[in-house]
């Protein structure tokens, strides 16, 4: 949860360096590569370095010791623990003294068997099939698929329905500026009203955002980041399934909302909590870490975020067909859809256990190894 806080920090530069950025009508024509450079090109570069930083700050971070210790590297995974000890106390990494590691029973039987039948070229294919395959049998077959099937409904609103976000505060604010302040549409009227016709070589492209499109951007991604930080201190205090109930229903029926009032203030921010169904995420992946056992969680949360990056291309395109055609249908299909994540938490396994609880079992279970 804490990561999330930071990527919804981070997240709030975003419209703050798109308001510096691009809110200029500047040009500079580059002859030698035929193109004009305008402020949404530089906008691109801005947002690039920081990714680029990240990328080589990355070299400097130690492995995963749980990684190292399921590749039988005992002495390194020890090693990795003192450095992270180091790191955050400031002493010598020698005054942690470890002299061993207790490895699960799962992970290290997994180890094994990958390791008798895994030879040659095909070994990193034995292991990754080795790793997926369980999450599609037996018990964690029903487990897997209430996951990646949230993921993927979760995304499907919170990015496909984002990618349009600026666009449709943009057309709201010049339908207000059109309509002399006199508004009393609906958000999707000012969708039909400001409908984008065919592309032809004689249109031209306004590259310039209304100013009330980066505040309410920026309104979203401060939002995100509170949100982010309620959910990390109440979590463990209200369980997951409250707050996935919470945000999802909510978020849908902000969604449904939207698109009946006239106001369009209101509207606009009933937008914004649609939008927020994002904070379910994190969520949804602390309960998918419960779900299964160490060896083949990481594969888990991998496997549920890639249907949640299918849903977002699912989302972004039906979003692009059908907003121009039908925008009511589309808020509706996205306010339902979320509605329908909350109902499907309820049959998540043990999504009301609380985090105390299980660590005594996990406590209870390594005590029992170690005897």
């Amino acid at each position: 949860m804490a990561a999330s806080t930071i990527f919804g920090l981070g997240g709030m530069l975003m419209p703050a360096l798109a308001w510096v950025v691009m809110s200029y009508t500047w040009t500079l024509d580059i002859p030698f590569i035929d193109i004009t450079y305008k402020p949404w090109r530089l906008f691109l570069i801005v947002c690039a370095l920081p990714d680029l930083f990240c990328g080589i700050s990355l070299l400097s971070l130690p492995e995963s010791p749980k990684f190292v210790l399921s590749q039988g590297k005992q002495t390194d995974t020890i090693d990795i623990i003192q450095r992270i000890y180091a790191i955050n106390t400031g002493e010598k990494k020698e005054t942690l003294k470890i002299s061993s590691i207790i490895e699960e029973y799962e992970s290290l039987a997994s180890r094994k068997h990958n390791e008798q039948n895994a030879k040659g070229g095909w070994r990193v294919f034995k292991s990754m099939y080795n790793q997926t395959a369980p999450l599609f049998m037996g018990e964690h077959l029903r487990k897997t698929l209430i996951a990646c099937t949230l993921q993927f409904g979760i995304f499907v609103t919170s990015n496909g329905m984002y990618m349009f976000f600026p666009d449709i505060l943009n057309r709201i604010a010049k339908h207000v500026e059109q309509s002399g302040g006199n508004y009393t549409a609906t958000i999707c009227d000012a969708v039909h009203e400001t409908k984008i016709l065919p592309f032809s070589e004689s249109m031209s492209c306004d590259p310039k955002l209304d100013i009330s499109t980066f505040e309410h951007s920026l309104v979203l991604e401060v939002l995100y980041a509170v949100g982010f930080v309620l959910i990390g201190v109440t979590i463990n205090a209200v369980g997951k399934l409250a707050i996935l109930v919470f945000v999802l229903m909510g978020c849908g029926l902000c969604g449904i909302g939207s698109i009946f009032t006239t106001v369009p203030l209101l509207s606009i921010y009933l937008y914004v909590s649609l939008l927020c169904c994002g904070l379910a995420v994190t969520v949804v992946n602390a309960a998918t870490v419960d779900l299964f056992p160490t060896h083949l969680r990481a594969m888990s949360v991998c496997i549920s975020l890639m249907m949640g990056r299918l849903g977002s291309v699912f989302g972004s395109n039906l979003v692009a067909t059908m907003l121009e055609y039908n925008c009511e249908a589309t808020f509706l299909m996205s306010g339902i859809s979320l509605i329908l994540c909350g109902v499907l938490s309820f049959f998540i396994p043990n999504v009301q256990v609380r985090r105390d609880r299980r660590v005594r079992e996990e406590r209870l279970s390594i005590s029992s190894l170690g005897q």
